[in-house]
């Protein structure tokens, strides 16, 4: 029956904690500082600032783990929450330090971004810089390893230093005759600006044929090892400060495309589109290479020779002009049809010598039917084939007027192919433009089957080639700086030079806008194009 009354007292000892701090230099001691387990990160940098007796803005620093490859950014958390024991390798340092860029038009650029954030949220701070609009479509990967560069270590590059820009005038969204503010504060920053926002003429052959490019479908997917990680931090994934990488769009969705706000969007968005197709990234037919050519030599031509000065236009503010945007923008649901049926010819599996036969097609949903008439058509189809999945190839020869799609159907055996053959451009634009939907699971009602349509209408109109007309340009142009080396290799010059003058008749009249839109246009309507590949083991 005796009451016992007890008093426990429990003393948190103190220890030293040892820190680098990255801005007294390499060679400085570490700071020690008289901690206790109970003591918050924020506690940790506030005796740090004291015993260094540096004056400055210390905002932007905090502890790097470097043991653990982590930021200590929780700056209300304890030592012993976080783990941290008196042995913690600490380094208190800056958060944004500066990284050699490379776009995707050959500039690098010398930028200060975020190393503690997500990769994410670094990306959105450089597209913000760079004024690019909606930066989810890019990341940051790394360069080429050296051993499949080393053909162009000779090659010097030179690089733009654009550090000293401070980061709260990036904050605000103000611009100064159509450019950022802080790219007009000198003649230097302007320069870069005009080199983000305009098309840089192509380089020479030789250095084209030097640059690295993809030797097989493993090497394709070979940059997939090389995209950083969204969701984790620079410094996490083993960047350092100065290091190389490379600003690259990732997902192609090209989500409101508006070429009065977009310049640099649209500018680089062609250049990646554009190496892609010199360097064999992506795979195109001869005619459709030398159309290519031809945007290519008429958009190099414009940005020559048009002054390029970002006036800002007042139709920019103007309600009326947002309001018939949005129109067109929602315009288009309503016109599409929900079946479409039309005589085909269809070939017979290989290795046979019959011919085309015709049948009658029906187009509904995501799958087509084939019946031996229109009259049959009410019944049972002779066959129902699903194009989810399937790859929809052309097979275009617009001067022999043959318009054929080829699909490739993915069966238990492998891929089964078949081939439709159109009668004429307008029925070809119609299915071509339906299979392609099907095969990402569309149906004819989706919004983007009437864009899809024009889109290979204007292709085929663009390969239609004009012999009547002539051209004084076969003397400036640089033929094999315009296609990719195995068409260099293939042709010489005096042969090319004609043919691409003369698709380049088709597409002389467009202004430099225009030739972008249409160059990225085709590049869509590639069948490879948006295609990842990933090696499976």
């Amino acid at each position: 029956g005796y009451g016992l009354k007890a008093e426990v007292c429990i003393q948190n000892d103190s220890w030293d904690l040892s820190v680098a701090v990255e801005d007294l230099g390499a060679d400085a001691p570490p700071i020690t500082v008289s901690v206790t387990s109970d003591l918050h990160i924020g506690g940790v940098i506030l005796k740090l600032v004291e015993k260094s007796q540096v004056k400055r803005d210390w905002s932007d620093h905090a502890l790097w783990w470097e043991q653990k490859q982590q930021w200590l950014l929780r700056t209300a958390w304890t030592l012993e929450k976080c783990g941290i024991q008196a042995d913690a390798g600490l380094i208190f340092m800056p958060q944004h330090k500066p990284l050699r860029l490379g776009l995707p038009n050959g500039l690098n650029l010398r930028l200060r971004v975020c190393f503690s954030g997500p990769v994410f949220r670094t990306v959105l701070g450089i597209c913000k810089m760079l004024n690019i609009r909606r930066p989810e479509e890019l990341s940051l990967l790394r360069p080429v390893e050296e051993k499949k560069r080393k053909k162009v270590r000779d090659l010097s590059e030179e690089l733009y230093d654009l550090t000293e820009v401070p980061l709260t005038s990036v904050s605000r969204p103000c611009l100064y005759n159509g450019m950022p503010a802080h790219f007009a504060d000198s003649p230097k920053t302007e320069k870069v600006y005009k080199m983000l926002s305009v098309s840089q003429p192509a380089p020479p052959p030789e250095a084209i044929a030097k640059l690295y490019r993809p030797a097989s479908v493993v090497d394709k997917a070979h940059i997939h090892s090389r995209w950083l990680d969204s969701s984790r931090s620079l410094m996490e994934q083993g960047v350092q400060e100065n290091d190389r990488l490379w600003l690259r769009f990732k997902y192609y969705c090209f989500h409101d495309l508006e070429p009065k706000y977009d310049a640099v969007r649209l500018t680089q968005m062609y250049e990646q589109a554009r190496w892609a197709i010199l360097l064999e990234d992506i795979d195109c037919t001869e005619e459709e290479m030398l159309l290519f050519g031809a945007i290519q030599y008429h958009i190099n031509k414009l940005s020559l020779s048009e002054p390029q000065t970002m006036t800002s236009s007042p139709a920019m503010d103007d309600l009326d002009s947002a309001l018939q945007c949005l129109e067109v923008k929602l315009d288009g649901a309503n016109t599409c049809k929900a079946v479409i049926t039309v005589y085909f010819c269809l070939r017979p599996k290989r290795l046979t010598l019959k011919g085309y036969k015709q049948y009658w097609f029906k187009f509904k949903d995501a799958s087509i039917s084939y019946y031996k008439s229109k009259e049959e058509s009410l019944g049972e189809p002779i066959q129902q084939i699903n194009l989810k999945g399937c790859e929809a190839a052309p097979d275009v020869n617009v001067a022999g007027q043959k318009f054929c799609i080829k699909l490739l159907i993915p069966a238990p055996e492998g891929m089964n192919e078949v081939y439709l053959r159109c009668e004429n451009e307008e029925q070809y634009s119609s299915w071509m433009a339906a299979c392609r939907l099907a095969s990402k699971g569309k149906s004819l009602a989706d919004s983007s089957f009437q864009s899809e349509v024009q889109s290979i209408r204007s292709f085929l109109a663009m390969q239609q080639t004009n012999p009547n007309t002539h051209t004084d340009d076969s003397m400036s142009i640089n033929t094999h700086s315009l296609v990719s080396p195995r068409y260099s290799k293939k042709y010489k010059a005096k042969q090319l030079t004609p043919r691409i003058l003369e698709a380049y008749q088709n597409v002389a009249q467009l202004s430099l806008t225009d030739a972008l839109l249409r160059f990225l246009q085709i590049w869509q309507a590639l069948p490879d194009f948006g295609i990842s590949l990933v090696v499976v083991r």
